[in-house]
């Protein structure tokens, strides 16, 4: 298992969207994806679970990932996040 922070710095925060767009890559790896913050974790494969996190902008978020392809997908998702989902703002 492979973990690393991630801030959400797009000016809307994790709304549906761009939690959407996350469980739409996660889902394409073969690896188990979760996301907590704080003391909640929720599958990074499920927009319920993504939408209850309610992480506004600037929040940080740890993205843990166990599977054969953890590393693409901790480098996938990550890069998915600094982009801000593919946002303008």
């Amino acid at each position: 298992m492979i973990s690393r922070t991630i801030r959400i710095s797009n000016r809307l925060g994790l709304h549906a969207r761009a939690a959407a767009r996350f469980v739409e890559l996660a889902s394409g790896y073969r690896a188990q994806v979760t996301l907590r913050r704080g003391e909640v974790s929720v599958d990074g494969k499920s927009i319920l679970g993504i939408l209850t996190l309610a992480a506004p902008q600037g929040s940080e978020l740890e993205l843990l990932v166990e599977g054969p392809d953890e590393q693409q997908a901790i480098e996938g998702l990550s890069e998915l996040v600094i982009s801000r989902f593919g946002e303008d703002a």
